[in-house]
This record gives structure tokens, sequence and C-alpha cells, in this order.
């Protein structure tokens, strides 16, 4: 028959416990200071690097955008706020700022033509036309960066994927799954029609125009009936030049 352990045995097990858990939180603590005191050091560092390169961080959009990955790394951003160390050092608060206005402003002109859907790299060439004698270049990354501080707003600015573009939304309709489908096929031509969407995807005539009807009516999608097989196109400007629309008689 086992002996069972005694009360000596078994306080000695406690304390054996407990000596464990101290030397675990220790440890733990130790690690996170060292952490912490690296963190710090390698912000000190950012900073000094930023001083130094500040010029290319304003003026090469594949410098600063490596530079932003380098500050995500360490929990800094730079956009947080357009006072304090960052924006008083590099100005890129104040330039993704004007970014944004210049964003918001292309999108409320082109607004008529593609419901408030737009193709990320058209946004972005027409940035670039309104910025032409501006000093600092903008790339892809700067737009998608001052869009997803325009998120803050509510205004219903965000950045979506349908099929391999990125459209940029500056109207609050939600999109679902047989918008983007439809979308994202129209990407091959710049238009879907009915029987393409039966065929394609599958659908009946009356789900095909349900979405299609939807699209028209938040102005995502124009029609195009001249064409000699009398068949309608649904043209999506977000996905085409609108300038294609009644060019093409296939």
């Amino acid at each position: 028959m086992r002996r069972r352990p005694g009360i000596g045995g078994l306080q000695t097990a406690a304390n054996a416990r407990d000596q464990y858990r101290l030397l675990g939180e220790n440890v733990a603590k130790i690690r996170t200071d060292l952490m912490k005191e690296q963190l710090a050091t390698f912000r000190s560092q950012l900073e000094d690097f930023a001083r130094k390169h500040k010029n290319d961080i304003r003026k090469n959009p594949a410098f600063r955008s490596q530079f932003h990955e380098m500050c995500a790394k360490v929990g800094v951003d730079p956009l947080a706020s357009n006072k304090g160390f960052w924006a008083e050092l590099l100005g890129i608060g104040d330039f993704y700022y004007e970014i944004g206005v210049q964003i918001v402003e292309i999108c409320l002109a082109t607004r008529a033509q593609n419901g408030g859907l737009i193709n990320l790299q058209e946004l972005c060439s027409l940035l670039r036309q309104k910025r032409k004698g501006s000093r600092e270049a903008v790339s892809e990354d700067d737009c998608l960066r001052a869009i997803s501080k325009l998120k803050v707003l509510g205004s219903g600015f965000e950045v979506i994927s349908v099929g391999k573009k990125k459209l940029v939304r500056s109207v609050p309709t939600e999109l679902n799954k047989d918008h983007n489908e439809i979308i994202e096929l129209a990407q091959g031509q710049g238009f879907v029609t009915v029987d393409e969407l039966e065929r394609r995807l599958s659908w009946t005539s009356g789900r095909a125009i349900d979405a299609l009807e939807t699209l028209l009516k938040e102005g995502f999608a124009m029609i195009d009936d001249g064409h000699s097989d009398g068949r309608r196109r649904y043209w999506f400007p977000c996905v085409s030049s609108i300038s294609s629309l009644g060019g093409n008689d296939t």
C-alpha cells in the first residue's frame, strides 16, 4: 500500500510551485524590460534616421513607403497627429491631409460618371495630374494611407478588392457578393450583358437583372443600347474608360 504524502510534503510541493511561479514572473519581467529597452533604442534610431533622410522621405514615394513599414514595426504612426515630433520634422501629416482633401475633390468630381466607385489606379493618375506642380511625387501607397485616414470621418471612403483590381468607394453603399462578381466579370472588357451573366455565372435572368438594376440605381453602371446585335451592355466606369463606351460593337 502506497504511503500518502503528509502535511509537510504538501507544503513543500506548494512552496516549490510558488518559487517556480515567481521565477517565471521574474523571467517574463526581464524579457519585457529588455524588449522595451530595445524598442526605445530602435525608436531613437528611427528618429535619427528620419532627421538624416527627411528630404528623401518627403520627395521619394518608394523611400517613404519603406519608412512607414519601419515605423509600423515599432508601433509609430507618423500620421496619427499633425502635432508633435514627426509632424514638425517631416510634415507628412500635412502631406497626407492635403492628399486626402484632393482625393475627396476627385471622387466628388467623378461621382456623376462612376457613382462613387473609382479604380485606385485611375484615382492616383488623376491625383498626379492635379498635383503636377507639386514637389512631392505620389504613389498608390500614399493614396491608400490618405484614404485610411479619411475612413475615420465616417464619410464612406473605403478601398475594396474586386478580382484583381482595387476600387475606392466614396459612398456608403454596400456591395454584396453578386455585385462584386458582376464587377469582377466586367474587368475583362469593361461591360457585361444579362446573357453573359447567365452563361458565365450560371444565374437566372431574374437574378442577373435584379443585381444589375441595383448597380444602375446606385450609379455604378451605365446602359449602352447602341449595338447591332440588340444586346444591352452594362458598362462599369470603375473598370473601364468612359470614352470606350459605344466604341465597341462586339
